[in-house]
């Protein structure tokens, strides 16, 4: 089972930057064909980790009385950089899937339209960080240190409870991260350090860890599978940079019954980073009206309960009911580190850089 929680995972929690060269291959993911009533088809972009069940995509396309078709372009930064070229000949109605990594970049390209969704009134003011409302927060998720609980109690020494504990000596070659340059999480966790040590003192932080054995993966899957005690037979790092909602997922996969999550999460103040995705109109949609509904149906409840169990990430409407194993088992950072969206832009490819000069080229 562990192995459906890791397609869904990976396919759900949000690629961010650094994906793949190549042109992005953008693909049409029609519902049922809509009656001779229900001719409009509203077209909405995403990153190739969107999900969502079929019930609740029905759920809108009977409302709007339309056909909704999801077209798949890629990771994070493909999308954004598709709806970019094709800025005078929109592809699609809608965009949904850039997150306050690229947030800068899409607004600065004056692709999107401002919308004053009434559904705005029940999201926190902290996750609105566009004031233009052209790109309205939908989720957000925390890219977190996750850690082996059993492997812990079994050597009788307690867990790292903040990044800095990690330089220690009692934690030497028990860490794997995952490259910034090539994967999402990877990068999210070099921004956690830039926000919590600052621009002066995050390679410090780096050069440190690297000298206590760090061991550094090109993704999650080969992290998170293939180097973490609990999720690999022949893994020898039980502490591993993952998500806060790694956790309750491992829980809900799980043939086992839990009391507690088998692995726990490092939340305290400035150890995380929160990526909030957004949703926005396309400037030249021809259907205005049904890319509004649809926002506001992303936006209220029906739609945002089934987020936790379909993308494993949190709901931004916090009105929102999470299930029962995420209030039992997800633990949220009350304080993640935060870095400016327009210094994510201006600096990503510096960060990255100074990063891959300080831990793999010695």
């Amino acid at each position: 089972m562990k192995k459906v929680w890791l397609a869904m995972l990976v396919a759900a929690l949000w690629l961010a930057a650094c994906g793949p060269t190549a042109e992005p291959t953008a693909t049409a993911e029609p519902t049922a064909k809509p009656s001779a009533e229900e001719g409009r088809i509203l077209t909405v972009m995403t990153h190739d980790s969107f999900d969502m069940s079929e019930e609740i995509i029905n759920l809108f396309q009977q409302k709007c009385r339309c056909r909704v078709q999801f077209l798949k372009s890629g990771d994070t930064g493909l999308m954004l950089n598709q709806a970019l070229l094709s800025k005078e000949n929109p592809l699609a109605d809608v965009l949904y899937g850039v997150d306050n990594t690229f947030l800068s970049r899409a607004l600065e390209g004056d692709i999107l339209e401002p919308y004053d969704s009434p559904l705005l009134e029940n999201i926190p003011p902290e996750m609105q960080l566009d004031p233009s409302h052209r790109l309205l927060p939908v989720d957000y998720g925390d890219v977190c240190v996750n850690y082996d609980k059993n492997w812990f109690r079994e050597r009788d020494l307690l867990p790292p409870a903040d990044l800095p504990d990690l330089l220690q000596p009692a934690y030497r070659g028990l860490t794997v991260v995952e490259n910034p340059a090539t994967s999402s999480p990877g990068l999210a966790f070099l921004l956690a350090t830039i926000g919590r040590f600052g621009k002066d003192g995050y390679l410090d932080f780096w050069a440190a860890l690297r000298d206590n054995d760090l061991l550094v993966a090109e993704g999650w899957e080969d992290a998170y599978w293939g180097n973490f005690t609990y999720a690999s037979q022949g893994g020898d790092r039980p502490i591993v940079v993952s998500y806060a909602s790694s956790p309750p997922v491992e829980v809900y996969f799980s043939e086992s019954q839990f009391d507690e999550a088998p692995t726990g999460v490092i939340t305290a103040d400035g150890s995380c980073f929160r990526q909030i995705e957004f949703v926005g109109i396309l400037k030249g949609t021809p259907n205005r009206d049904l890319a509004e509904q649809w926002i506001d149906f992303m936006l209220d409840t029906d739609f945002q309960e089934n987020i936790p169990l379909t993308m494993f990430v949190f709901p931004a409407n916090r009105q929102a009911t999470l299930p029962d194993v995420f209030v039992r088992f997800a633990q949220v950072p009350a304080k993640p580190a935060t870095v400016p969206p327009e210094d994510i832009e201006a600096h990503r490819e510096e960060w990255i850089r100074a990063w891959t000069q300080t831990v793999l080229r010695r």
